[in-house]
């Protein structure tokens, strides 16, 4: 059975504290139709610009996952990130009147606490989950990183840390459904090391810190004044180490907290790769910039798999819309500069045609005689030609008409096109055709394989009889 999308039945806000910028921010999340994803929006910026909840807009992993779009950013994304995902909720848009979510106690419940007052609702659409088809590993050898997302009908997570630390030691955490969420992760709380505290209070890096925002993890001996000093700075009468080596005396959740906050990190982070995931997701020392790393890897192999999926495999033989001869009785060009060879298929949106690569072309004889290869650059012609078939089909008197190409945008050869080879372009357009300028988008393949794509403008224009 089909698992529909959900939103939340209202609007529903939070407010906080910024961990590192120490502002003040309200923050909204509001429902959202079908297929929007996560987005976040700048209320307090001019023209409120929208921020994707994507990986490609990552700019900073330093401390948190900050996304950039639009001339605008948001900070610390990751708990509410994983809020989201650990609710199956698929689409919000987050109004935030700052640069920073507000940590509220450094772990994700609150934002839980909240989505779950608000409600959700099914919708339309189904979600589509990306079911990860086999093994996929990302490694930081430097940092001891290792990760593996492994084929499962589930979203299952399984996290170790080792920080070489007495009081820390090595930790694991682990949920075998995401619906483990709620309970057993989103209550977890960020945590650091004494020594890194003392480092971002130096550089002034956590204005909106608490003690009790934050587990803070003694990892050397700490003397009363030191202890004095930290009680001052965070406004409080005195500051103790807990028998765990916990800087404060609030008591850990969980005896493995600090893991099974990785975990949850790791839930957030991965929320950027835009579709919801089914798979076994293993880590070792995972971190924000690797698990970025890793949603990116994610990402590009569902974009792969996706314009495979979207690209039809033809028959060259199979009966053509038209030959060669009926081909230019539409388009003026000649041997040698005619490169379609077939038009396999034509509708109102788009178009199939086919160029066969014989050796016999005279421009092998200069094109790499020893190694030939079919230039880049006629690939693009000769899927400008089979585009210009498409443009030409608008009009009852087409051989009275030539296309004009305007601008030719985002091309890219994927792999080497040689004698031998049958190329099949694939154009469609990519908005209705006005004052007889069409836009489209070619993709041209060899068998299964996509060996050169672009973007393509032409406008038809009334031949100059003068000039015959």
């Amino acid at each position: 059975m089909n698992v529909k999308q959900r939103t939340i039945k209202a609007p529903v806000s939070v407010s906080g504290t910024g961990l590192h910028t120490g502002e003040k921010v309200v923050m909204t999340f509001n429902p959202a139709p079908d297929n929007h994803g996560y987005k976040f929006r700048r209320v307090d910026v001019a023209g409120q610009p929208i921020i994707d909840a994507d990986c490609d807009n990552v700019t900073d992993t330093s401390r948190g996952t900050t996304i950039t779009q639009n001339g605008a950013s948001v900070s610390t994304v990751e708990h509410v990130l994983a809020a989201l995902v650990g609710l199956e909720i698929d689409n919000v848009l987050i109004d935030i009147d700052g640069p920073e979510t507000p940590i509220m106690d450094g772990s994700s419940i609150q934002f839980v606490d909240v989505l779950l007052e608000a409600g959700t609702v099914d919708q339309n659409a189904d979600r589509e989950y990306y079911h990860i088809p086999y093994n996929i590993h990302y490694t930081e050898a430097d940092r001891k990183v290792e990760m593996v997302a492994m084929p499962l009908d589930d979203y299952r997570f399984t996290c170790m840390v080792d920080y070489n630390s007495q009081v820390l030691g090595s930790q694991h955490a682990s949920i075998s459904t995401i619906g483990e969420f709620k309970k057993e992760i989103a209550s977890c709380r960020t945590f650091c090391f004494l020594h890194e505290l003392e480092m971002l209070l130096k550089h002034n890096l956590i204005k909106g810190g608490d003690i009790n925002n934050a587990i803070v993890v003694v990892d050397k001996p700490v003397s009363p004044e030191e202890l004095s000093h930290l009680a001052k700075i965070f406004n409080r009468e005195e500051i103790q180490v807990a028998p765990q080596g916990i800087l404060n005396n609030i008591e850990l959740r969980h005896q493995n907290e600090p893991a099974r906050h990785k975990l949850l990190d790791m839930i957030g982070d991965l929320a950027l790769v835009g579709v919801p995931l089914r798979g076994h997701i293993m880590a070792a020392r995972p971190g924000h910039a690797a698990n970025v790393a890793f949603a990116k890897k994610i990402k590009a192999l569902i974009k792969k798999e996706r314009s495979r999926k979207h690209v039809k495999v033809y028959d060259p033989n199979m009966t053509p819309v038209y030959d060669t001869v009926q081909i230019m009785k539409i388009l003026p060009h000649r041997q040698p500069m005619l490169l379609v060879d077939k038009i396999l298929e034509l509708s109102k949106s788009h178009v199939v045609g086919l160029k066969n690569v014989t050796m016999n072309e005279d421009l092998f004889m200069g094109h790499f005689p020893g190694t030939p290869l079919f230039p880049g650059v006629l690939q693009i012609e000769a899927m400008a030609q089979t585009g210009g078939i498409l443009v030409l089909n608008t009009v009852p008197d087409p051989e009275n008409y030539i296309t004009l190409f305007l601008k030719i945008e985002n091309a890219r050869f994927k792999d080497k096109v040689v004698p031998g080879d049958t190329l099949i372009f694939h154009c469609n357009l990519l908005a209705p055709i006005r004052r007889g300028i069409a836009q489209m988008k070619g993709v041209g393949m060899v068998g299964s394989r996509v060996v050169v794509e672009a973007e393509l403008m032409a406008q038809i224009v009334k031949k100059d009889k003068s000039a015959e």
